[in-house]
């Protein structure tokens, strides 16, 4: 840790944040979100015609032979570009869809340490995660489950179990223990504040995977959040997105849901993206 650039930083006179810091960096951050598990923060600007310009250029054709919205369908409408709902992945292989690499979007975001594992598991959205030392306070700093809110008492003693969790922290705190042993109690739900970038090739995968009705609950929100954004932002780039049975449904590929026995009984391929409802 001493070697990174960030270890650096903090040895050279710049202490950890006090408790007071701390507690004013969370409360910043977590207003700027405006309610959201993900907010955006930053797009480019032009996406939608960098996008448009892009599959011109792949076809060689001028603006007044295919328009923009013409040329937005054919790389993101699963009914003209197919490969939206094949089961694997194929984005790459196309030159058509590879213009999906010049839109791009930044998202600010809120997610338990469990949710954040699931979120690194997509290598091509990447973010700039904390130095956690710097954010671990006194006082209990967790998400709590939409399914645990449903049940007073099990919330109940959900949130006694992360009270005596922090309790244990400032106990170690008080004794003197290194921050970084003190870490270690930690529990999953923990939060985790970051942004993360990504371009729309990538960015289109990950939504489609994580709408699905079988993905974890936070980062699912945080899907329906960064597509319901774009679609305000970008809705001849927004529309296009949705969970694999939606782009499946469009594609006219059968069956709409991929997912065999594990299909949620819902038929999410008719829902609009912002209206989608869900407990677990």
């Amino acid at each position: 840790l001493e070697e990174t650039p960030e270890g650096q930083f903090f040895a050279t006179g710049f202490a950890f944040p006090g408790r007071n810091e701390q507690e004013a960096f969370r409360r910043e951050f977590d207003y700027s979100l405006r309610g959201h598990t993900s907010r955006l923060a930053g797009y480019k600007s032009n996406n939608e015609d960098l996008l448009a310009q892009a599959v011109r250029e792949v076809l060689g054709v001028p603006r007044d032979r295919l328009s923009d919205e013409e040329a937005i369908a054919l790389a993101l409408d699963p009914a003209r570009n197919r490969l939206h709902g094949e089961t694997l992945n194929l984005s790459t292989l196309s030159k058509l869809s590879r213009t999906l690499h010049h839109p791009g979007y930044t998202f600010r975001k809120k997610l338990s340490h469990t949710a954040d594992s699931q979120n690194q598991r997509h290598r091509l959205t990447p973010g700039s995660r904390p130095v956690l030392l710097a954010h671990l306070a006194d006082t209990p700093d967790y998400i709590v489950p939409t399914l645990v809110r449903q049940e007073t008492a099990i919330e109940k003693m959900y949130r006694e179990t992360m009270e005596r969790t922090w309790d244990a922290i400032r106990k170690l705190r008080g004794m003197g223990e290194p921050p970084e042993f003190i870490a270690y109690l930690l529990p999953n739900a923990a939060s985790v504040r970051f942004t993360e970038s990504a371009d729309l090739l990538n960015l289109h995968h990950k939504l489609a995977m994580r709408l699905c009705y079988n993905a974890q609950e936070e980062i699912w929100k945080a899907s329906q959040d960064e597509a319901a954004q774009i679609m305000e932002v970008n809705p001849r780039i927004g529309q296009h997105l949705g969970a694999p049975c939606h782009l499946r449904y469009r594609a006219h590929t059968t069956p709409f849901c991929p997912e065999g026995d594990r299909y949620c009984g819902v038929r999410v391929w008719r829902q609009h993206v912002p209206n989608m409802r869900r407990l677990i």
